[in-house]
């Protein structure tokens, strides 16, 4: 079963550099994060390896679906959903590449609320993280083939990485699809709660019937 996983990456191996542009007349100052994003090939501080040539694939393909369509968009803090919330944008990531065994990033902070926050810490002399979001399962240690990279947030860096993000991390179990869709798991849950209908009434049809109810509602959702 695949997990949520989400790899902090700290502020100290990243460097926030600012373009001044011109719009109109209008003078503006952008502001961007740059550095490592990812890093394949060691054991992290949170105890998994990544092979390299599952997140060069995962780069390649992050690059030409997101990035390539101007679409790469990353939030501010951790969520624990595998899609990115309008409401909560930040920054969207212009490029990433990989280098050796590092992936490096470059990502502009937006002018939205959740961006301006980060400008404010910036300015302020704050130091902002980046986390890797993906979803894909993991075997001794070792991320598996099955891995989606999905995008990369901005969030504070804490003074103990390891508990903040062990924290947080693989809450929530997904489906992913032969499409490459990603589904919350709700089965078991679902497992459970037809065998409480099932124990508590004892008949079959309330069970189906509470079935069919759960399943009428996942497709008016679709």
């Amino acid at each position: 079963m695949a997990k949520l996983i989400r790899e902090f990456v700290s502020g100290d191996t990243l460097n926030f550099v600012t373009e001044n542009t011109e719009v109109d007349g209008i003078k503006k100052k952008d502001y961007y994060l740059t550095g490592v994003y990812l890093e394949a090939d060691c054991v992290n501080r949170n105890g998994r390896r990544y092979p390299k040539t599952i997140l060069e694939r995962e780069v390649d393909k992050f690059v030409t679906t997101k990035i390539g369509r101007k679409n790469a968009y990353g939030e501010l803090d951790h969520p624990d959903t595998p899609t990115v919330n309008m409401q909560k944008v930040s920054h969207i990531i212009t490029s990433l590449v990989m280098d050796g065994n590092q992936g490096i990033g470059k990502a502009k902070i937006l002018d939205t609320d959740m961006g301006r926050i980060i400008k404010a810490c910036l300015d302020a002399g704050g130091i902002i993280g980046m986390s890797t979001r993906a979803v894909g399962s993991i075997s001794n240690g070792i991320v598996q083939d099955d891995l989606q990279l999905l995008t990369v947030d901005a969030v504070a860096d804490p003074s103990a990485p390891n508990a903040f993000v062990e924290g947080i991390l693989e809450s929530k179990n997904f489906i992913i699809g032969s499409d490459g869709t990603i589904i919350e798991s709700a089965i078991e849950e679902l497992q459970r709660n037809v065998n409480k209908k099932y124990d508590k009434f004892g008949s079959s049809e309330v069970a189906l019937s509470y079935l069919m109810n759960f399943l009428h509602k996942i497709e008016k959702n679709i």
